[in-house]
């Protein structure tokens, strides 16, 4: 029987430009992808600040998406006692545990939270009464006119529409650059991180929120860190970890004290110093961390790993796998066009059992938890996906080819395009369903038949 992770995956369908040539312009790189807690909804966020939603589409067998609403999340701003400017560009999006007919969901840029009420309403028109539906006033009843003469206007429902209004905005309590935010797990409150703070809000509050980690140093020469990531535990509400730049990922427990620079638990791999180099530091920066579904295991992702903890053990990770071992010797040239600084983000599956991050020339690849080596799927979210529904599996093991699986044979070692790089991906969290953000494209596959 095959593995989870050894299934067939296909391409099922590409929201966004699907022209070779199309002019692609900055506002419409997709910043962020997060699935809803039921997997029916899923939202995108792009540089130019807008927020797009998608609906499982209940007509159509297996899986599939279409157009749900979209609207103008953030907008450009400017600081003017800093001099700086302030971009649209959505850097994360949470979703609120849904209460009702109604979504609640969370958007930041780098420097302002809100919550926004995605709702569907129905829109209702004036029409004229023309007399033949038994809506007549009584004889008499204004002097001088008749029945006949009077034509009394009423309201017709016209259409219904999804509507999407800010109800909170929770602004000025960051100083540097928001990277993430994370909702408790108590579905009150949620946690924003920038690059030297991690802040506790209230939903219902947004003048107001709580400093709960603050590593900015007295003297700003004396920093050696920053924060990269935060997230809650997805059960208990009183814990949340947080990442560095130095490769460390810390678990904090907010009933030990209200400022939890002290951490509870330190996860860190100590580096072989044979093996430090220039871009030691660099490469060990943590872009993103992931609790899975039962706040068991931590997933990490820096620019050359992928790593997975038990929560149980600081001292080193369950399993350490090599994403991009065929760019060690090639550190230099990343280093000079910047690409050693992006941030690849990493996802556990919904059972837990796999792991999603990332890669260059648009490959995802795609882990089984419980295997032992750097054993993977390898699939590419490109063009060509549009000419082949049927993309993965371990028959497709051609070098190089789109949906081709294996260590090595599936995934390009040599004249890989820097430029496309599959950064922000979410996973379903009840079935093999993945959405993936390629440059403006949006890409799903599943191994749902």
């Amino acid at each position: 029987m095959e593995s989870d992770s050894q299934q067939n995956w296909r391409f099922c369908q590409c929201f966004g430009d699907k022209a070779e040539d199309g002019d692609i312009t900055e506002a419409d790189i997709i910043s962020t992808v997060e699935f809803d807690h039921t997997g029916d909804y899923l939202a995108t966020g792009d540089k130019g600040g807008r927020v797009v939603l998608f609906e499982r589409n209940e007509s159509k067998k297996g899986c599939e998406y279409k157009f749900y609403t979209e609207f103008q999340s953030h907008e450009p701003e400017f600081d003017y006692l800093k001099s700086l400017e302030i971009e649209e560009k959505i850097n994360r999006i949470k979703w609120c545990k849904r209460q009702n007919q109604a979504h609640f969901l969370l958007s930041t840029n780098d420097k302002t939270i809100k919550l926004w009420k995605v709702f569907e309403k129905q829109i209702k028109i004036v029409a004229e009464n023309n007399m033949s539906d038994g809506y007549r006033p009584q004889v008499g009843s204004i002097p001088g006119v008749t029945p006949s003469q009077l034509r009394l206007p009423r309201m017709v429902p016209h259409e219904n529409i999804v509507a999407a209004v800010p109800r909170k905005v929770y602004a000025n309590a960051h100083a540097y650059h928001i990277n993430s935010i994370s909702i408790n797990s108590d579905g009150e409150t949620y946690i924003s991180a920038d690059d030297l703070r991690v802040n506790l809000w209230n939903l219902g509050i947004s003048d107001q929120s709580f400093n709960i980690v603050d590593i900015k140093p007295v003297n700003m020469e004396e920093l050696t860190e920053v924060i990269t990531a935060a997230e809650f535990h997805p059960i208990n509400c009183n814990n949340f970890m947080y990442s560095s730049s130095k490769g460390t990922i810390k678990l904090a427990d907010m009933r030990a004290r209200a400022l939890c620079d002290d951490h509870a638990k330190l996860f860190e791999e100590e580096e072989d110093p044979t093996n430090k180099s220039f871009f030691s530091e660099i490469i060990s920066s943590i872009s993103d961390v992931k609790f899975s579904k039962d706040g068991n295991q931590i997933l990490s992702r820096d620019y050359l790993t992928l790593k997975i903890w038990d929560v149980r053990n600081e001292k080193q990770p369950v399993r350490k796998i090599n994403i991009h071992e065929h760019l060690k010797q090639k550190l230099c040239d990343l280093y000079e066009n910047d690409c050693i600084f992006d941030k690849f983000e990493c996802t556990f599956s919904g059972s837990g059992d796999q792991v999603l991050t990332g890669s260059y020339h648009n490959y995802f690849r795609i882990y089984d938890v419980n295997e032992t080596g750097d054993k993977d799927t390898v699939l590419q979210a490109d063009k060509s996906a549009f000419k082949a529904k049927k993309i993965g599996g371990p028959k497709n093991a051609q070098k190089g080819a789109p949906g081709a699986t294996g260590k090595k044979d599936g995934l390009l070692t040599e004249g890989i395009d820097f430029a496309k790089k599959i950064l922000h991906g979410s996973w379903h969290p009840q079935e093999n369903t993945i959405a993936i953000a390629a440059t403006n494209n949006l890409f799903l596959y599943s191994t749902q038949s």
